[in-house]
């Protein structure tokens, strides 16, 4: 929420705005006084890194009266407050939108009373509202994720891989994807009748394969087909009845609200904030109160009540026991096919073939390239919905050296990859080789071992293999198979996608030590650290890190800059330091000028920022692509290795003529990129024109229109580009057809 209350100050102020803080909630609105307090740039400052809400928040009745929403309309009145941004549940949108309905009346009642002029009330007949949804649980309709969602998840993945060395709805569904959990409750899925028995079987069935331990997530509200609840303690005394397993329950409780936001948060948050101010300027008298939302990897806007009605459809499908279709409400990122799917193999060591398949494929899995977290992830949902569709899966060791090599393990069994999803690096193993020079080796082990498609999860590298491979059909018949990449790297510098599994995790790293750093000096002089972030040419991880970090500057190769840039920064900089700000941060992407490096960088401050600030600076290397993968980026891999292996199926069916597979179309050699606002499957041939392979970074990067946003919340006066600034548009609902296993994402 901090880093939305950050954005709308900083972005209010840029655009010419008198921005004021209401602390505590309506509450704080009614009461007035000081309650109410125009901000300052400095005053959000260091914001960023702090959990909960600076200004506070809190329930309030009055606000529910008729009275107390003409309290909070004359406290508004009385200081010119005509916009409001409203960070906050479905609740209190909805109150904002009442309020909003009732103003012109609300202005007519003071009047009446003499506590306003009718001047006064015409230079304020207007109230515009715009919301951004704060709400750990998701549980709101129109966005994907809502503020907080994320950082949530971190602290459940945080405890859970604790217990392996539960929350709202949404926060089970998908922390039990990302810990590889053994079986889950959510109120939307209830369980069918005899569950008890089929979950003992499963663990049962775990225990013998040489599991030691179980993980079972029961969200708060988890109830039965009868509508009874299914609590922890319930399911703990049935698993030590029936079992008799050594069992633990841990209720997660509020822990899951507090901590450090995560990187995902304050980036979400960042672009809302602005996305909201934007909102509010080009607000009229005719136009809905609006919700900014997030739809892929695109801002949205879409009317307020439509969202709260169908987040209210949800609950009442539930009273009424509709349970799929409050899972179809939920909307397209609570019932993507594949979390769907998920939830249901996790009820199942494997589940019969596709029915009218009538032949057994067998289908490969490598990883290609530098480790990215979340390969893993990426590798265990290939292997078992790949078993759960029919397939044999095959896994093979390092890349396309192992390949060649004839490191292809055949038949990989569920239990196999078991525990994978929590784990970074690269458990099968991955090289940078390409298969250009191995290309007859190569041939001959998928002729060997008879594999009918290929798998390939990485980087750069693998998109380059993908695309030897395909140009290679000509001369080899082996490999007209269908093949598919997905873009693994930290990097993220992959053409044919915003976002690639291992970024979310490296950008964590990244926020993480900045927040450290700063913290370490506090208490000090003023200080300004120079940190180089890895990348490549690609400024993606400097970028988003400097942005979800509160960076002052941030050089990347993507935005040349001289010696006149760095003096400009330099003098801005010092300008900050002379006010109450104590801290700055300065990113510069490891290759943004192969003159102007981190040393020379830190030397220029040092030397400028004489008698105003000191120095230090930070290379931070490796860190970035090691650790646990964040809990986006295990369900992100999850999810496009599900919708990957399902691709697959389907072009193997096509492909399979006359007793043997055969694919030589370019559309069967695709790379699964997330693409604005949906999950798209794009010939790599077509990805050749996109791409910049001396640099190995795409032509076009959708990133760089945040640079602007940066500089503003960094108080640079800089144009931004508001032609991709989101547009009103309607709630869309899930059709019913689209609830079945083979859905789109």
């Amino acid at each position: 929420m901090n880093a939305a209350v950050r954005a709308v100050v900083r972005m209010g102020i840029y655009v010419g705005a008198k921005v004021y803080f209401i602390h505590e909630g309506y509450q704080g609105m009614v009461d007035g006084g000081d309650n109410i307090k125009e901000a300052t740039w400095e005053s959000v400052s260091s914001m960023l890194q702090v959990g909960g809400t600076v200004i506070g928040s809190a329930r309030c009745k009055e606000f529910r009266s008729h009275e107390g929403r003409l309290k909070a309309a004359h406290n508004l009145v009385q200081r010119s407050i005509t916009n409001l941004c409203v960070i906050g549940g479905d609740g209190s949108l909805t109150g904002a939108n009442l309020f909003r309905e009732e103003w012109s009346g609300l202005l007519d009642e003071l009047v009446q009373q003499g506590l306003i002029d009718k001047e006064a009330a015409c230079s304020n007949s207007e109230l515009h509202i715009v919301g951004m949804v704060g709400s750990i649980d998701n549980d709101f309709c129109g966005t994907d994720m809502t503020i907080g969602t994320d950082s949530a998840l971190h602290r459940i993945i945080e405890v859970v891989d604790a217990i392996m060395t539960t929350a709202q709805r949404y926060l089970a569904l998908v922390s039990a994807l990302a810990c590889g959990a053994d079986w889950v409750f959510i109120p939307e899925m209830p369980p069918e009748d005899g569950w008890e028995d089929s979950m003992c079987q499963k663990l049962s069935e775990s225990r013998s394969r040489g599991s030691r331990l179980n993980i079972i997530i029961v969200a708060e509200g988890a109830i039965d087909r009868k509508g009874l609840p299914i609590t922890s303690d319930f399911v703990k005394d049935l698993v030590v009845r029936c079992l008799g397993f050594d069992t633990r329950v841990t209720i997660l409780g509020h822990v899951q609200r507090g901590g450090t936001p995560s990187a995902f948060d304050r980036i979400l948050a960042s672009r809302m904030g602005v996305e909201a101010v934007l909102a509010l300027l080009e607000a009229s008298a005719t136009t809905p109160a609006c919700v900014v939302s997030l739809v892929g990897n695109q801002a949205v806007r879409l009317p307020l009540m439509e969202c709260v009605q169908m987040t209210q459809e949800v609950q009442k499908a539930m009273d009424e026991k509709k349970f799929e279709e409050a899972v179809r409400l939920r909307g397209r990122y609570f019932l993507t096919s594949s979390t769907f799917d998920m939830i249901k193999y996790l009820k199942s060591s494997h589940q019969p073939p596709c029915q009218g398949q009538s032949h057994s494929f067998n289908v490969a899995v490598l990883n290609v390239g530098a480790p990215a977290a979340g390969m893993n992830a990426a590798v265990r949902s290939a292997v078992r919905v790949g078993i759960t569709e029919g397939h044999k899966m095959f896994a093979v060791s390092d890349g396309f050296e192992g390949f060649y090599k004839g490191h292809v393990r055949e038949k990989i069994k569920w239990g196999d990859v078991g525990g994978w999803t929590g784990q970074g690096g690269s458990l099968l193993g991955t090289k940078r080789t390409l298969p250009g020079k191995h290309l007859e080796k190569i041939a001959e082990q998928i002729k060997i071992h008879n594999i009918n498609a290929l798998l390939v999860i990485g980087g750069f590298e693998a998109f380059e293999s993908l695309l030897q491979l395909y140009e290679a059909r000509a001369d080899y018949e082996e490999l007209c198979i269908p093949m598919c990449m997905l873009p693994a790297t930290i990097s993220n510098n992959v053409a044919g996608t915003d976002l690639s599994i291992g970024a979310d995790t490296s950008i964590n790293a990244i926020v993480e030590t900045c927040d450290r750093i700063k913290q370490s000096a506090s208490g000090t002089k003023r200080r300004v650290f120079i940190i180089e972030t890895m990348g490549g040419y690609c400024g993606y991880l400097a970028t988003v890190g400097g942005l979800a970090a509160g960076a002052d500057t941030v050089y990347i190769y993507e935005e040349p800059f001289d010696i006149r840039d760095l003096q400009a920064n330099v003098e801005h900089l010092t300008q900050k330091m002379k006010t109450s700000i104590q801290r700055g941060i300065v990113l510069r992407n490891e290759n943004s000028n192969e003159n102007f490096t981190t040393d020379f960088i830190y030397q220029l401050y040092t030397e400028e920022g004489r008698g105003v600030f000191d120095c230090r600076k930070n290379i931070l290397g490796h860190m970035q692509q090691g650790g646990a993968p964040s809990p986006f980026d295990r369900n992100f891999g999850t999810k496009i290795a599900a919708k990957a292996i399902q691709w697959i199926t389907r072009t193997l069916k096509e492909s399979y003529k006359g007793g043997r597979v055969f694919a030589n179309s370019e559309d069967t050699a695709c790379l699964l990129g997330m693409r604005r606002r949906a999950l798209v499957f794009q010939p790599v041939s077509q990805l050749r024109d996109e791409t910049d392979f001396v640099h190995r970074i795409p032509k076009e990067q959708w990133w760089l229109k945040l640079r602007p946003l940066m500089k503003i919340l960094a108080k640079y006066k800089t144009s931004y580009d508001v032609s991709d600034s989101g547009q009103l548009e309607h709630v869309t609902r899930v059709r019913p057809k689209e609830t079945n296993t083979s859905a789109a994402i």
